[in-house]
C-alpha cells in the first residue's frame, strides 16, 4: 500500500465528510481468490423457486472450480431477502452432511463485495477452504402471481409507508428520478447523456447469450422517443424485474494456483456509508453516492487508482445511479459524468486510448437481469479470465461497484 494513500490518511479523509464515512477494513489484498463462478438461467416469470435457482447456480460454480460439493465447507448468503438458501438446503440437494462455516454477510448488492472481507478472514483462520457466496431472486414470478415485487418490499417499511407514500414519493423510479433531476440541475446533465448508459448496456446484453434483453436492440434515437416513466427517467433507465441466481467459490490463493482457471484475486475492498440516512429521502446530498467513501479505501488497499482499471461492473438499478457512481469512483470529476459517457465511451470494444471505461459488459441490471449485483461479479471474473461474451481486450483489473440506498461497496479484482 502506498504511503500517499495510507489507511490512516483515509480514515482522516473519511472523517472530513459530514454526510458519510468509510468502514474501516484491514488490508486483505491478496488474501482470497474467486475460483469458480456459476449462474442459473435468467428470465422473466419462470415459476422457478429462488432456492432451486440458487442450488443450480451453486452446482455450476462448484463444477467451474473443479471441485465437488463435499469440498465446499463454507456458505454465505443474505437473510435480508426472503427465500434464500440455507445450509440444510445445500446438504439436502447435494447429498452431503459435513460441517460448514456459515455466514449471513453474503448475497448481492453491497454484500456481493463485502462478503470477501469475512470470507478472507475465515480462510485465513482455516475455518474453511472453499466458500460459496450465493444470491437468488424470483421477483418476476412473484409479480406475475401477484405475491410481491421490490416495490412491495419497500412499501412494507414503516418509514416509507407513513412518510414517503402519502406524499406520492414511491416507488423506486420516483426516488431515482429525484436524484436525476438534482444532478441535471447542479451539473447540466442531459437526457441524451442518461440515454448513453441505457444504449451501451443494451448493446452489451445483445451480445451476451444469457441476457434477458438479448434480442431487443436500443438506439439513442429510440431511447429519446420513449415516453417518460418518472421524469426525467424512462423505462429504459430502470432495472428489469427478473428470476435468476448466481454464485461463486472463494478459495485461499495457495489453493487457487492448482485449480483450473487463471487466478483472479481480491486486490482491494472499500465500504462507504451515508451517515444517519438509511432512506434516500433523508439524504442531504442527492447527487452523489456512498462510493465517495468506499472507492478511496479500495484503491488504497490495492495501491491503484481509477487509471489502472480495465473494466467496470456497476450496480445500475437506474441509469442515474450508474452515472453518479462513475463519478464517485474517480473515472471523471464530479459533475462530469454526463460528458464522460458520451460517444460510446462505455462500450466494451472502444479503444481505451479514446477515453471512457468498458462498463456493465453483460448488460447490467437494466438489460442483463435484475439479480442485485451477483451476476456483475460473475461477469467481472469472466472478463479477467478472458472468457467473457463481450471480452474487453487485455482486461486484467476490474471493479464491481455495489449499492444500496445508504451504502456502497467497491471490490477490486485482478488477474495474477
Amino acid at each position: 500500500m502506498s504511503d500517499k494513500q495510507s489507511i490512516t490518511q483515509l480514515r482522516q479523509r473519511a472523517g472530513s465528510f459530514d454526510w458519510g464515512h468509510a468502514a474501516e477494513i484491514g488490508d486483505i489484498s491478496g488474501d482470497l481468490a474467486i475460483t469458480g463462478v456459476g449462474e442459473s438461467a435468467f428470465s422473466g416469470p419462470s415459476g422457478r423457486a429462488a432456492v432451486d435457482m440458487a442450488l443450480e447456480a451453486i452446482g455450476n460454480a462448484i463444477a467451474d472450480a473443479g471441485l465437488t460439493p463435499a469440498d465446499i465447507d463454507g456458505l454465505m448468503y443474505t437473510p435480508h431477502v426472503a427465500d434464500q438458501i440455507r445450509v440444510e438446503d445445500f446438504h439436502r440437494h447435494f447429498g452431503t452432511s459435513h460441517e460448514m462455516w456459515v455466514s449471513e454477510r453474503g448475497g448481492g448488492m453491497v454484500w456481493a463485495a463485502t462478503c470477501t472481507q469475512y470470507a478472507a478472514e475465515a480462510l485465513r483462520q482455516r475455518r474453511a477452504r472453499h466458500i460459496v457466496n450465493v444470491f437468488s431472486v424470483d421477483w418476476a414470478s412473484r409479480r406475475a402471481a401477484g405475491t410481491g415485487t421490490p416495490g412491495d418490499w419497500h412499501a412494507g417499511e414503516a418509514m416509507k409507508a407513513f412518510y414517503e407514500l402519502p406524499y406520492g414519493w414511491y416507488p423506486q423510479p420516483v426516488y431515482m428520478a429525484t436524484q436525476a433531476s438534482r444532478h441535471m440541475y447542479e451539473y447540466g446533465t442531459t437526457q441524451e447523456q442518461l440515454g448513453e448508459l441505457a444504449v451501451a448496456f443494451r448493446r452489451h446484453a445483445n451480445g451476451h447469450p444469457g441476457a434477458v434483453m438479448r434480442h431487443k436492440t436500443l438506439s439513442l434515437e429510440q431511447y429519446l422517443a420513449k415516453p417518460m416513466l418518472a421524469d426525467p427517467l424512462r423505462v429504459e433507465d430502470c432495472c428489469l424485474i427478473s428470476d435468476g441466481a448466481a454464485a461463486w467459490v472463494m478459495s485461499a490463493p495457495e489453493l487457487a494456483r492448482d485449480m483450473p482457471h487463471p487466478v483472479v484475486e481480491l486486490a482491494g475492498l472499500g465500504h462507504g456509508i451515508i451517515a444517519n440516512a438509511p432512506y434516500i429521502s433523508q439524504q442531504g446530498v442527492m447527487s452523489a453516492t456512498p462510493q465517495t467513501f468506499a472507492a478511496p479505501w479500495a484503491y488504497a488497499m490495492a495501491d491503484m487508482s481509477a487509471r489502472d482499471i480495465d473494466v467496470l461492473e456497476l450496480y445500475d438499478c437506474f441509469s442515474i445511479t450508474a452515472l453518479m457512481m462513475i463519478e464517485d469512483l474517480g473515472f471523471c470529476a464530479k459533475g462530469e459524468g454526463g460528458a464522460f459517457v458520451q460517444h460510446n465511451r462505455l462500450h466494451f470494444d472502444r479503444p481505451r486510448s479514446q477515453g471512457g471505461i468498458p462498463c456493465n459488459t453483460h448488460g447490467g441490471l437494466m438489460s442483463h437481469a435484475y439479480v442485485l449485483g451477483i451476476a456483475h461479479v460473475v461477469e467481472l471474473v469472466r472478463q479477467l479470465r478472458g472468457e467473457a461474451a463481450n471480452q474487453v481486450q487485455d482486461a486484467r483489473v476490474g471493479i464491481y461497484g455495489g449499492f444500496t440506498a445508504d451504502e456502497a461497496a467497491t471490490l477490486i479484482l485482478r488477474r495474477v
